[in-house]
């Protein structure tokens, strides 16, 4: 048997050297290894196959054959690779590890804790259920360790390129000595089929992003069978052509091989590298390797004792982790408290010679922003004519950059349109990392996922495109909110306000949906003040992703001595005009570019004698934090009479109207037309919601 394992580890050790001599690296730590130690690191790698699968099965549930596949990838790269501090998982100077294929979550779950991260053999064994810090798939902010959400395919690795940018981007600004981290990604045949990985693909290759290494789990399997019913892509050849360095691992349990792969992507010096690593799914389960079924169902009580046979381990033990395996891979926690010391000291010696800098980064750490960053916002005067709100935020979004330098960002092909470029400010390009504008390219659903890496990484971001395009965007924005992370969502064109275009670029039912997802904060301006108070207020949430919608077409700036201060805000809705001396007798509420509509009726109404009240709603969501009784006072229930203007589908506004209520709204889809026409045409005039004020009003007198 020993004789057996000899010549296996030489023919592994042929194979790793002459890779390493087509690279040109030395074959590396690998060949040093005594046959003690490689019999431990084969302990080591057991142990991460065994604790997964029993966390699998345990659960019923779950997704045991891809961390049987990887650990050994999983174990060189966390031992002999990756910097981190287990009892610090925030320290700025570590790599980041990424699972973008979120189904293997027992794979990380079961490094973090072999590593020492603050995840205990119980959460291991309470693997997806109610309350434990091992959910189905990693999310960030529950468990020490996961750097992002993953579960939908792709997103890691869209995240993966944000955090990559963020890293070139604080290198440039702070320097290299500091921020010299590298981004490690494992991805899967579903991540790299999913058209955001695509995007994000090509826009680290363009960017030559070579602190980014993805490894492609190259098992052919997925959930219905061989990937070659649906998936028979050259991928090098496709990575290639986006700029990538591609390697290939075709051992995975080929330690030698796996450390020589890594090293020499390491050492490229202007593209990111895609390592293809082939691997059996389900590696050594006798009935399910390379089977559809170790995808995505435990393995069974049998087939696990059968695996943990050829592995050779006690087949009735279960989450078993040996006393030298544990010894082993704690020296994590050593190790990676000596990497954050002399980082902490390059660090203080760094902050003596730059004190603006410093300052700088423990704003950028500590999520604060520093003291008078709001002091350019604009106080806008009144004009009838007024402005877009694209080209009112334009405005504010350059009076906030000036005092925020790492608020940075850039739209999807579209800033002459968004009008979201910071003025005076550098691109970020390839070779010139320091500047604050960025080109995503006509990569909607990239861009958002590539805002959530930045963000991750302490940077504010902005991405802007047209409202309708947040159907591109839709899962980033909502792992943007899942995550609690402080993306800026800047949306233009926000209605059938943008005319000849068409039904096929005027959002109708986007901004309700949008409202739908959880603790997305979704503003909709009425003016150029609005819009400055929405930033005000937006900036200082450091938790929350914000979504703000802007017209095209121009919007009166209210006269603020005749109409309540914009600063209402904050609120989320307040009372924009009310009735003189008393109690009103009809409520007029919209958002957006419709509030000009309900003041102008408004004014008509009271000119008729009508007591009337104007509210505005620039925000839904925080009006629903406030308390109760403000809630009654700005919309009290006594007041039956009540009409909502919103250029989108009604669904919704029935809450805040009533069932004695109208709203005015667009329940089909918009039209090429002028503007002015489709206006007129769908009802969003004064003339029209002064009508529905009186249909309202004389069925409740009668």
């Amino acid at each position: 048997m020993s004789s057996q394992v000899d010549v296996q580890a030489q023919g592994k050790q042929q194979a790793a050297t002459a890779v390493a001599k087509d690279l040109g690296v030395d074959i590396g730590a690998g060949s040093k290894r005594t046959s003690d130690q490689e019999q431990l690191e084969q302990l080591c790698i057991n142990t991460i196959r065994t604790l997964s699968m029993d966390a699998v099965q345990k659960a019923n549930s779950g997704h045991p054959g891809t961390p049987m596949a990887l650990a050994p990838l999983a174990f060189v790269l966390f031992d002999r690779f990756l910097r981190f501090n287990p009892r610090n998982p925030h320290w700025a100077g570590r790599d980041r590890f990424i699972l973008s294929n979120g189904h293997a979550s027992m794979l990380l779950y079961s490094m973090l804790h072999l590593t020492g991260y603050d995840l205990s053999l119980d959460e291991i064994k309470q693997f997806r259920q109610w309350g434990s810090k091992t959910p189905g798939h990693p999310e960030y902010g529950l468990t020490p360790g996961v750097e992002t959400t993953t579960g939908p395919l792709g997103q890691g690795c869209g995240n993966s390129v944000g955090m990559a940018i963020a890293q070139k981007w604080l290198a440039a600004r702070f320097g290299k000595d500091l921020f010299d981290y590298r981004i490690y990604t494992f991805c899967g045949d579903g991540d790299l089929m999913e058209g955001v990985s695509n995007e994000a693909a090509s826009v680290a290759g363009h960017l030559g992003l070579n602190n980014l290494i993805w490894f492609y789990d190259n098992n052919h399997i997925t959930i219905e069978g061989s990937t070659s019913l649906a998936f028979t892509d050259d991928v090098a050849t496709r990575f290639r052509g986006w700029n990538w360095n591609v390697e290939h691992i075709s051992d995975v349990n080929n330690l030698n091989l796996i450390d020589t792969v890594i090293r020499a992507s390491q050492r490229e010096p202007a593209r990111p590298t895609l390592v293809i690593t082939d691997t059996h799914i389900g590696w050594g389960a006798p009935n399910r390797q390379d089977t559809k079924e170790a995808h995505g169902e435990a393995l069974g009580v049998e087939e696990v004792r059968l695996t943990k046979v050829v592995y050779g381990w006690p087949p009735d033990a279960q989450f078993l982790v040996p006393d030298e395996v544990q010894k082993y891979m704690s020296k994590s926690v050593e190790r990676g408290a000596e990497w954050e010391k002399d980082w902490n000291a390059r660090y203080a010696a760094w902050a003596k010679q730059h004190p603006d800098l410093d300052q700088m980064w423990q704003h950028i750490q500590n999520g604060t922003l520093p003291e008078g960053w709001d002091k350019d916002i604009p106080t806008f005067p009144a004009d009838a004519k007024g402005l877009a709100t694209r080209e009112s935020d334009s405005k504010v979004l350059n009076a906030v950059a000036k005092n925020v330098p790492w608020l940075l960002g850039g739209a999807a092909d579209l800033y002459p349109s968004t009008k979201t470029l910071i003025s005076g400010e550098a691109d970020f390009e390839r070779g010139s990392y320091a500047g604050r504008n960025f080109h995503f390219g006509i990569r909607e659903h990239a861009m958002g996922s590539i805002l959530n890496g930045m963000a991750l990484s302490g940077l504010r971001p902005y991405g802007a495109t047209f409202l309708i395009f947040t159907d591109y965007m839709r899962p980033p924005i909502r792992l943007a909110a899942l995550m609690d992370i402080p993306v800026i969502f800047l949306y233009t064109h926000d209605s059938i306000g943008l005319g000849e275009d068409g039904p096929t670029h005027q959002p109708i039912e986007q901004l309700m949906s949008l409202r739908a997802i959880p603790r997305l904060l979704v503003f909709r301006p009425a003016d150029a003040n609005e819009v400055a108070e929405t930033w005000r207020v937006t900036m200082a949430i450091q938790h929350q992703p914000v979504l703000m919608a802007y017209t095209r077409q121009a919007v009166p700036t209210f006269d603020r001595t005749k109409y309540a201060s914009a600063a209402g805000v904050a609120k989320g809705a307040y009372i924009m005009a009310d009735a003189a001396g008393g109690k009103p007798e009809i409520i007029l509420m919209g958002t957006g570019s419709e509030v000009q509509l309900c003041v102008g009726a408004y004014e008509k109404l009271t000119a008729e004698g009508v007591k009337a009240r104007v509210v505005s709603i620039p925000c839904w969501e925080l009006f629903e934090k406030q308390p109760a009784e403000y809630k009654l006072q700005v919309l009290p229930p006594s007041v039956r009479a009540r009409v909502a203007v919103e250029a989108g589908t009604s669904l919704g506004w029935k809450e805040y109207v009533g069932s004695d209520g109208i709203v005015v709204a667009r329940t089909d889809f918009g039209a090429s037309a002028p503007i002015k026409e489709l206006l007129k045409e769908f009802g969003f005039t004064v003339d029209n919601v002064l009508a529905k004020a009186h249909e309202v009003l004389d069925k409740l007198r009668k």
